[in-house]
């Protein structure tokens, strides 16, 4: 029987033994004082949320699914209105469009950064316009940690009238130019799902934006669209709160975070410097600074099963981010793409494996990763299949 180490693919329970009883007298203060829903903990996260990257306004909810569908709400945006946004996603950023009688139109990535592409985005309005819908926001999500190419796309949504929204459940806290995702478009969303780089105990996300009335709006949307006091209903509304022990727990982790980024760093420097000879590694844009919420390789589609494969066989867990572009998906399959095609997107797909990354993975044990994905890439392809 082969003696490999035990590596998890993220680490949560390093993460907990590092912040230690500080997090457990945290949860203990909310479940003995009783104020479990929109408690003093949840409005004391807001503040430090914003506070954290620069924006005017946080507003807690119960997941990041939730926090896309209350600003799509917000907005007003319904039939007839068309979102722009990536395939190459996870369901939710086009999910929430769909949900509102709304149609997404998928659109094409970059290549490097796996970002939407600012050069694919006239043809999405063309699209939008072929099918009678007018083009109201697009969704730009910062995949894998790193921020999308905001100038441009910002300057394509001032042209255009577009809200810009920044999906960021992967890229909170991300650096862009100087600038820190969350404060980043006229709204940020972002997830709280324990698997994030700022994750809590269950479920939770967060709006943020610098809109005032925007920000008074959310929070009544995110209360069953309450006036002036909770029997007061105002306007159609969700029940989508952040719970007040799930604060709790970010209010711990985000005294970390900062020190929990620049860890990723030099794990994602040290897989870099290591396996940049046998496949492709990321590309960070310049003046940008990913969270690596995933550090993703991309190697030959023909030999990524194998690889996986021989990986597992070691200890090391892999996964793959994602297998289907949305466009291609049965619940999506009907609903427009953008230009001729998104096969930028269809081959990512096919080429894209994922290794651990989080700020607790010791420099022993990957070196083992790193030893063990040399030795699965330099095998022949032949070998492998």
């Amino acid at each position: 029987m082969s003696a490999h180490p035990v590596i998890e693919f993220i680490d949560l329970k390093a993460q907990r033994q590092h912040i230690g009883q500080a997090m457990e007298d945290a949860i203990l203060k909310v479940v003995r004082e009783g104020n479990y829903i929109l408690g003093p903990e949840v409005e004391q996260f807001e503040t430090a949320l914003a506070a954290f990257c620069g924006a005017k306004h946080a507003i807690a909810v119960a997941n990041g699914t939730d926090a896309l569908i209350l600003v799509l709400e917000a907005l007003g945006i319904g039939p007839g209105d068309a979102v722009l946004c990536p395939s190459f996603t996870f369901a939710a950023t086009a999910e929430v469009v769909a949900w509102m009688g709304a149609t997404p139109i998928f659109t094409e990535i970059d290549e490097a950064t796996y970002n939407i592409d600012p050069k694919a985005l006239p043809a999405a309005i063309e699209t939008a316009a072929k099918h009678g819908l007018r083009a109201r926001a697009l969704i730009a999500v910062d995949l894998f940690g790193q921020a999308a190419d905001y100038d441009a796309l910002e300057a394509f949504c001032r042209r255009h009238e577009l809200a810009l929204i920044s999906d960021s459940a992967q890229g909170f806290g991300a650096r862009y130019k100087g600038r820190v995702a969350g404060a980043i478009g006229d709204f940020a969303t972002t997830s709280f799902f324990p698997a994030k780089p700022l994750g809590c105990y269950g479920d939770g996300g967060a709006i943020l934006t610098d809109n005032d009335d925007k920000a008074a709006l959310l929070r009544s949307l995110r209360f069953h669209g309450k006036g002036s006091f909770k029997y007061d209903n105002v306007r159609v509304g969700l029940n989508s709160r952040l719970d007040t022990v799930q604060a709790a727990v970010l209010l711990e982790k985000l005294k970390v975070f900062a020190e929990e980024l620049d860890k990723r760093q030099r794990v994602a420097a040290r897989y870099t410097e290591a396996l940049k000879d046998v496949a492709v590694t990321p590309y960070v844009m310049p003046e940008c600074v990913s969270t690596w919420a995933q550090y993703t390789l991309r190697i030959d589609a023909a030999r990524r099963d194998a690889f996986q494969a021989a990986l597992k066989e070691k200890g090391v867990p892999t996964a793959i981010y994602y297998p289907k572009p949305l466009h291609q998906q049965t619940a999506y399959k009907d609903y427009p793409v953008a230009g001729n095609g998104l096969p930028v997107s269809e081959r990512a797909s096919q080429e894209v494996v994922s290794l651990p990354m989080h700020p607790y993975l010791d420099e022993a044990t990957q070196d083992y990763i790193i030893a063990a994905v040399r030795e699965a890439l330099k095998a022949p392809a032949a070998a492998q299949a």
